[in-house]
């Protein structure tokens, strides 16, 4: 296991560069929603991954009603299609304007352990944006925050329920409480209408805690969600963890920000607890 540090891939773009502009940014969208209701202790929860601009205010309201904890799991889609299809890095320290996040290495090398297929390996990290874009998020939150990143390449049921199973074994086993995060956007580039029809769709089994539902109706709907294979790890997880139910926070589409409604992505910020 190396300890390398993991630059970030995606700062000046997807989100500011300047430490000053990106918290002021990440305050605002987190601010921007009511939390008199108090903070909420759950156990996961769906977040986009887009260009601020685009989805940081979905993402920002379904942080600013959790609490989080010192560790998250972090699991995110492979967009850029290298290295292996479940690929953890155990040890490395990432980089973003805010700061360093330590890896887990303890939780990594025991979900490592559990769980066969899970591989260690950067080169699926190296330019993913899915993890990266969440950080600022939970370090604006918790500066003692340390967290297990997980890219997953494959789309086959049994192999992401067999995950979610051995995270929600290894999560059991700590005392300390662990957040399961899913980064994925929505439907992506279809016209505003059919896209709020398909995410509803996608949206109703999560708040179902249906893992297989939500898999079954992607598949069967063609649906672009590209982080319902995180998602369907942190369902599985998350029931066996003894979730009883999800809300839905917040939903928007790109169009509402570009006045672009010929072609958009839907993004969800859901809560599970």
């Amino acid at each position: 296991m190396t300890s390398a540090l993991r630059t970030p891939a995606v700062a000046g773009r997807f989100y500011p560069g300047r430490a000053s502009e990106l918290l002021r940014d990440v305050r605002e969208y987190e601010s921007a929603v009511e939390t008199s209701a108090g903070r909420i202790t759950a156990i996961g929860c769906v977040a986009p991954h887009a260009g601020y601009i685009y989805s940081g205010r979905v993402a920002g309201a379904v942080y600013s009603r959790l609490e989080i904890p010192e560790s998250s799991v972090i699991l995110c889609p492979n967009h850029t299609g290298k290295g292996h299809p479940l690929a953890v890095m155990a040890s490395t320290k990432w980089q973003t304007p805010l700061g360093e996040v330590a890896a887990n290495p303890e939780l990594s090398a025991r979900l490592l352990g559990r769980f066969p297929t899970l591989h260690e390996d950067s080169a699926a990290h190296r330019a993913e944006h899915a993890i990266e874009v969440q950080l600022p998020f939970l370090q604006a939150r918790q500066p003692e925050l340390n967290m297990v990143p997980i890219v997953i390449g494959t789309s086959n049921f049994d192999v992401l329920r067999g995950l979610g199973e051995a995270l929600a074994e290894v999560i059991a086993e700590r005392e300390e409480k662990v957040l399961i995060i899913a980064s994925s956007d929505m439907n992506h580039y279809e016209p505003d209408a059919i896209t709020r029809v398909k995410d509803r769709k996608a949206i109703e089994r999560v708040l179902a805690l249906d893992a297989r539902g939500l898999w079954q109706v992607v598949m069967n709907e063609d649906i672009s969600m590209c982080g319902f294979g995180p998602t369907i790890v942190m369902l599985t997880a998350a029931k066996l963890l003894g979730a009883a139910s999800a809300t839905l926070v917040k939903y928007a589409t790109s169009g509402e920000v570009s006045g672009d409604y010929e072609s958009v992505v839907g993004y969800a910020g859901i809560i599970v607890s």
